[in-house]
């Protein structure tokens, strides 16, 4: 069964570390993936939370994989902003690798920021975002 954005969206926290933990890296996603916030550490309202920041602020990121970057879509007009370095490397979460995306040299803004996804299903990713050290939420990309 592949897993979609809806189903992570009724998983319990523990179900989508456990996700992303037997999930394989993938390879790095090309082109425009679809953003969602999938759970937010100390917020229990996950859908209302959702669709709030996909209306107001984030709406997915934009890889670039031949150039090892990516570009945030950012808010309802979907700018194109906040740029991170994409390569493989290891994972904060769990053991093994997974997709990196680096904002500490590419974005004065999000330089505290470090997120990393795994390869859920075909086309759909599970990311951990981390301020500093210490994990904030979990998104899903869909391409």
């Amino acid at each position: 069964m592949a897993i979609t954005t809806a189903d992570m969206m009724k998983m319990s926290p523990a179900e989508l570390d456990e996700l992303y933990q037997n999930s394989p890296v993938g390879e790095i996603p090309s082109g425009q993936g679809k953003g969602t916030v999938v759970f937010v550490t100390g917020f229990p309202e996950r859908n209302l939370l959702a669709s709030l920041v996909r209306l107001l602020a984030w709406q997915g990121k934009i890889f670039y994989r031949d150039q090892s970057f990516l570009l945030n879509s950012i808010t309802i007009l979907g700018l194109k902003l906040v740029k991170a370095k994409v390569y493989r490397g290891e994972s904060l979460f769990s053991q093994g690798e997974a997709i990196i995306l680096d904002y500490s040299q590419t974005s004065f803004i999000a330089q505290k920021i470090r997120d990393e996804i795994r390869e859920v299903a075909p086309g759909v990713f599970l990311g951990q975002a981390y301020w500093a050290k210490t994990r904030v939420l979990c998104f899903a990309l869909e391409f």
